[in-house]
């Protein structure tokens, strides 16, 4: 089966299990912390300029925003993490809602971890990544910002990251840039992988 990735939208927000989707739809999730460059990826692969909405300020995405992708595959981007001015309160009620997204979706094939290449994950992004490999859900790493670094230097960027996070080798990872679309037929190729669909 072949997908059309342009032919894309925003189906629904949703608080609680109660607003998914109610259907078979593979979905893939992207985590992040709140200014890795999330919804920078989401218009990236799906070449178009503001789908996902990039804001100035982090912390933007307060639900699980459901991206319809040829009715034949959902991104599932999540709230960003990490982001200090938003009280323990509101980061705690997000905690749960991502919680419950991650754990209990019948949905969910894999997900987009977004960690910045220039860098050492923070201790949310190893939070993130340890979450992920403790309920055994797929894991594609991307290294956003891959831009800003010299290309000399990636095999060093690459490496730190790795050791920080106890990287798994039999998951993927994807030094990416939205700037240059340096690693987007990688990310594709990952998506598709683990939702058994080819790519036109």
């Amino acid at each position: 089966m072949e997908i059309n990735t342009h032919n894309a939208d925003i189906l629904l927000s949703a608080a609680n299990k109660s607003h998914y989707p109610q259907d078979e739809i593979p979905e893939v999730a992207l985590a992040g912390r709140s200014n890795v460059g999330k919804s920078s990826f989401i218009n990236t692969l799906l070449n178009r300029k503001n789908l996902a909405r990039t804001s100035g300020k982090p912390g933007k995405t307060q639900l699980l925003n459901f991206f319809n992708i040829d009715d034949k595959l959902r991104l599932v981007d999540v709230p960003g993490y990490g982001y200090a001015r938003v009280s323990k309160k509101e980061r705690e009620k997000w905690g749960r809602m991502i919680e419950e997204y991650l754990t209990s979706r019948k949905n969910l094939k894999a997900v987009v971890s977004l960690v910045d290449f220039r860098h050492e994950p923070s201790a949310d992004d190893v939070q993130m990544y340890e979450f992920l490999k403790y309920y055994e859900i797929p894991v594609i790493l991307v290294a956003t910002k891959a831009d800003k670094i010299p290309r000399g230097k990636w095999n060093k960027h690459e490496s730190i990251i790795k050791k920080k996070l106890d990287f798994d080798p039999a998951d993927t990872f994807i030094v990416f840039s939205s700037v240059t679309r340096e690693g987007l037929e990688k990310s594709w190729d990952a998506i598709l992988e683990n939702t058994f669909y080819e790519i036109n």
